[in-house]
């Protein structure tokens, strides 16, 4: 869910860019808008493709919000997947941008940029103890002061990893790899003990492999990515290494989660990202693969995994700030957070609800074993990808890194030339 939508914002993100850095205060973050007053009025509240399956959860929760503040009404507006960032960027533009807005960080940075989106720091910073750190920092916006939105729901994914292929390699089935070093190492042996005939991985490293990796992705100021340094240079090599031994999939360079799915089904690849949809899919369709089935921590050098995340903003410019800012806070706060992830296979941002049962004990279900070992990791876990990081930087990444796997030119070379085409877009969102 929260992937899916993120991706399209990163799609459709280049879009929202243009009209609305045109307008608004010039980039101020909103200023210091005063959230301490009476907590009253009308506002309008809008989400993303929200509506269809959670209609009676949001009635309740307005319902609920304005019993506690009865001189408050909320206006509940939904808003369809397709196109939706091309309706924050009219409404922007023309000056109707609701008081709350469903975002997500990369949608939420040119917001803030151009003065639209209310600076949490100044405006409600009581309110950040209540949620988890990487969660509260995910919504802030590199070469500016700030937190932009309200944390909501989050999620990440566990590797699953077939014990049978580790066994048969001679890799303890107990302990597969956490950091890259060990990932590497096991991969190469995995490749040479099946004689090429089993790869470890099937896809090729993404921004979020750098940032795990530990490698610094972009400068404090925002206006320059930093990926091509020794460090990135060095996780490139070693994904070469990788790719000419086999022991990276031959045709991860065109791999999709699909694709990808599909070579760990048939046991041509050790180790898969995945969910517990797919945990039942192996049980129907592969029995074997199901018995055989570990699940870990994504992989990183960091001690840190990778999440995902949706966000909850006031916008700088409502005429409601007491109301608007105690609605985001409302729909965010840890009761709300945590009613929502038992409807959805999502995980609260709230801190603490990870440690409560409903995240930590499991029932023998295949469901739970995915959101216990998922949960686990997400109480430390970082948004490593940029908020300005767009889908054509994500396209150009992916090509140059193609270029270095094949051999068409140096590691050094592709993210030189990765980071010159990144910063060439950046410069033209500015």
């Amino acid at each position: 869910m929260p992937t899916s939508r993120r991706t399209f914002a990163a799609v459709a993100v280049a879009a929202l860019l243009m009209p609305i850095t045109a307008c608004g205060s010039g980039g101020d973050g909103g200023g210091a808008a005063d959230a301490s007053g009476k907590v009253e009025g009308e506002i309008t509240f809008q989400t993303w493709n929200l509506r269809a399956n959670f209609k009676g959860y949001f009635e309740d929760v307005i319902a609920a919000f304005e019993e506690k503040y009865p001189y408050t009404h909320v206006k509940w507006v939904d808003q369809p997947a397709e196109g939706y960032a091309d309706k924050i960027s009219a409404d922007a533009a023309g000056g109707t941008l609701p008081d709350v807005v469903n975002v997500s960080p990369d949608l939420v940075a040119p917001l803030a940029r151009a003065g639209l989106a209310l600076d949490l720091d100044k405006a409600a910073a009581k309110y950040e103890k209540e949620y988890l750190p990487g969660a509260w920092a995910s919504h802030q916006v590199p070469g500016m002061e700030g937190t932009y939105a309200f944390p909501w729901y989050l999620n990440t994914g566990p590797l699953f990893y077939n014990k049978s292929l580790f066994e048969k390699a001679g890799l303890d089935p107990n302990k597969p790899p956490k950091t890259y070093g060990e990932l590497f190492d096991q991969a190469l042996q995995m490749a040479e003990k099946t004689d090429g005939k089993v790869a470890t991985l099937a896809n090729v490293p993404t921004i979020e492999d750098f940032g795990r990796y530990g490698v610094p992705l972009m400068n404090k100021e925002g206006t320059a990515f930093t990926f091509n340094d020794a460090k990135g240079v060095e996780l490139l090599a070693r994904y070469k290494e990788l790719y000419d031994a086999k022991a990276l999939d031959p045709q991860a360079l065109t791999a999709t989660p699909e694709s990808s799915g599909k070579k760990f089904l048939t046991g041509a690849v050790a180790m898969n990202p995945g969910s517990a949809l797919d945990l039942a899919n192996f049980k129907k369709q592969a029995p074997s693969l199901y018995k055989n089935i570990g699940i870990t921590d994504q992989i990183t050098s960091t001690g840190h995994v990778n999440m995902y995340v949706m966000g909850v903003m006031v916008n700088a410019q409502t005429k409601r700030t007491p109301a608007a800012v105690a609605f985001a806070h409302f729909v965010t706060d840890s009761a709300r957070q945590m009613s929502f992830a038992q409807r959805v296979a999502i995980f609260p941002s709230t801190a603490g609800s990870l440690d409560k049962p409903y995240f930590t004990r499991e029932d023998g279900t295949d469901e739970t074993r995915v959101r216990v070992a998922a949960a686990k990791s997400l109480k430390t876990a970082v948004n490593y990808t940029p908020v300005l990081f767009s889908e054509q930087m994500k396209t150009a990444l992916r090509n140059e890194v193609a270029k270095a796997l094949q051999g068409k030119q140096s590691p050094q070379e592709a993210l030189d030339n990765a980071v010159n085409a990144c910063d060439r877009l950046l410069r033209q969102q500015g």
